[in-house]
């Protein structure tokens, strides 16, 4: 269980003051000059050795994302954050930008001076009424301060952040699609490549990072790469905030080392399954689109990036969704696939049409109302669209359909059994 003295996000829960006063007495902003004394060599360095994969889902390295960037770049380059949290399950960077969002400006400005960044844009969820309020009111706060803008921090370096709002479509989440939303274009993603890195906003050199990715970033740089490489394990280093909800006692955001079993991590933060243990049907580990876990294999897992792949599932954005044993496992999957179909963008083929169909034959499934043949139906054009879409959304809305076809086929059995027995006892 992580020690108090390592947490980076000591007011998750907003007990504390928000502003820029609260922020310098819990740590924020002290010697940030100093450390972008050290160059953003170092910095880059500093970032590679702790670790740190990104937390918004995909799990790269971040320091080697931001080490792509151009060193010696022929115009303006950029810093996009990806503030637009729209996965089921997940509402840890809407705490941090509500709670604790100097911590995200101090790490947009080492970000963006590691990669030679003209700017940030940060693009935040269009929901997100009251966290804009306040991120827009820090951003005041830090360039009254000094603290960005001309000069940052007194270091030479000129760099402004700007909030951009969306307009809630959750496929702009996938990195291009923000991209192409924030220039005002229709959000879709694009072929890649070139990535962004190379061509991103407006045809600049742009990163793209998640919010918790970034705001970690200062205190990694402030303790020692060494420090948040020895939380967690190997290639799954530092803390991480997960997001409990579901049919647990006490839903929370928490905190936690990588590693984490997973039992431990609900039973320590949230109370337990509601019922007991062993009234645990399944869980989702990451966000509505990874597969689930049925209580056989949550026993034992562990709460990293490696452990959930093992298990054939995924951290994701670390959003565990637990369901009891009154859970209608096959509708709650229906009604994810439902989610996708109606987030596509439409642009490829496999997810505009097969996610509709998906949804269709799923919802056939919940009431027994369909042939067992369609369930390998079902798998085999899940498994069409997984891998075969410009983006990742068509893997999103195969794999939770994978998940239940691979843990829970008897139940989806039973439910046509049952449906045809009652039509043969109609009959007589």
């Amino acid at each position: 269980m992580l020690k108090d003295k390592d947490r980076i996000f000591t007011n998750l829960y907003g007990l504390h003051d928000w502003g820029l006063k609260g922020a310098e007495a819990r740590g924020d902003w002290d010697g940030t000059k100093d450390i972008l004394a050290k160059g953003d060599d170092w910095i880059i360095a500093e970032m590679k050795e702790s670790g740190l994969r990104g937390r918004g889902g995909a799990g790269f390295p971040t320091g080697l994302k931001w080490s792509f960037m151009p060193k010696e770049p022929d115009g303006p380059t950029y810093l996009v954050v990806n503030a637009d949290e729209g996965e089921p399950g997940t509402c840890k960077d809407r705490e941090i930008m509500r709670h604790d969002p100097h911590k995200l400006l101090e790490g947009s400005l080492l970000a963006g001076f590691a990669m030679h960044a003209s700017a940030a844009y940060i693009y935040i969820r269009g929901e997100f009424w009251e966290e804009a309020d306040i991120l827009d009111a820090a951003i005041v706060e830090a360039y009254d301060a000094g603290l960005i803008g001309k000069n940052a921090c007194g270091s030479g370096y000129d760099f402004d952040i700007y909030l951009h709002r969306g307009a809630g479509a959750y496929i702009c989440g996938e990195e291009t699609a923000l991209i192409e939303s924030l220039e005002g274009k229709k959000g879709q993603p694009r072929l890649k490549p070139p990535f962004p890195a190379m061509v991103g906003v407006w045809g600049r050199p742009t990163t793209v990072n998640n919010v918790e990715s970034i705001a970690v970033a200062p205190t990694i740089l402030r303790r020692g790469a060494g420090w948040f490489a020895g939380l967690g394990r190997p290639n799954n280093t530092g803390t991480k905030l997960f997001c409990i909800s579901g049919h647990v006692e006490r839903p929370c955001n928490v905190e936690e080392e990588m590693g984490i079993p997973l039992k431990e991590l609900i039973e320590k933060h949230a109370g337990g399954v509601r019922g007991g243990w062993d009234n645990l049907l399944a869980i989702i580990p990451g966000g509505s689109s990874v597969p689930m876990l049925p209580r056989s294999i949550c026993d034992d897992v562990l709460m990293d990036f490696d452990s959930l792949k093992e298990v054939r599932s995924g951290l994701g954005t670390a959003a565990v969704i637990v369901m009891d044993k009154s859970t209608d496992i096959v509708r709650a999957i229906a009604r994810l696939a439902q989610f996708y179909k109606h987030e596509s963008c439409g642009q490829c083929t496999p997810c505009r049409e097969g996610t509709g169909w998906m949804w269709r034959v799923m919802e056939r499934l919940v009431t027994g109302e369909a042939d067992k043949s369609e369930i390998d139906l079902l798998l085999e054009v899940s498994k069409q669209i997984e891998g075969h879409t410009i983006c990742a959304l068509g893997d999103a809305a195969a794999w939770p359909i994978q998940g239940l076809i691979r843990h829970f086929r008897p139940e989806i059995e039973r439910r046509i059994d049952e449906r045809q027995d009652n039509a043969v006892a109609a009959a007589e």
